[in-house]
């Protein structure tokens, strides 16, 4: 997995990354991504346009999303002291760029 750029936005509790994701092989992207931060993934769902990944890391719930048509890749959590989860595994991710 190689990643090209990553950004932590706190206003929307998210850590964008960006990446060459193929909508048709997303799974592979997202479980090399589940497997390099070292988080269990609990339910997939998809869409015509969208995928939607349930993951957990060390007891913090979050989604791993992407968007076909704006081909957006994103992490989320709902509550604003889990943001320092996300500041964490970008930490771990800037090895992947």
């Amino acid at each position: 997995m190689k990643l090209d750029s990553l950004q932590l936005n706190p206003e929307s509790k998210s850590l964008s990354i960006q990446a060459a994701i193929d909508f048709e092989q997303f799974e592979q992207f997202a479980e090399s991504l589940a497997q390099a931060i070292d988080s269990r993934v609990l339910d997939r769902q998809w869409g015509a346009d969208r995928h939607q990944w349930l993951l957990e890391f060390e007891g913090t719930h979050m989604q791993l999303n992407y968007e076909f048509y704006g081909d957006i890749c994103w992490l989320s959590v709902e509550n604003d002291d889990e943001f320092e989860v996300l500041e964490y595994l970008a930490g771990l991710l800037e090895s992947q760029i």
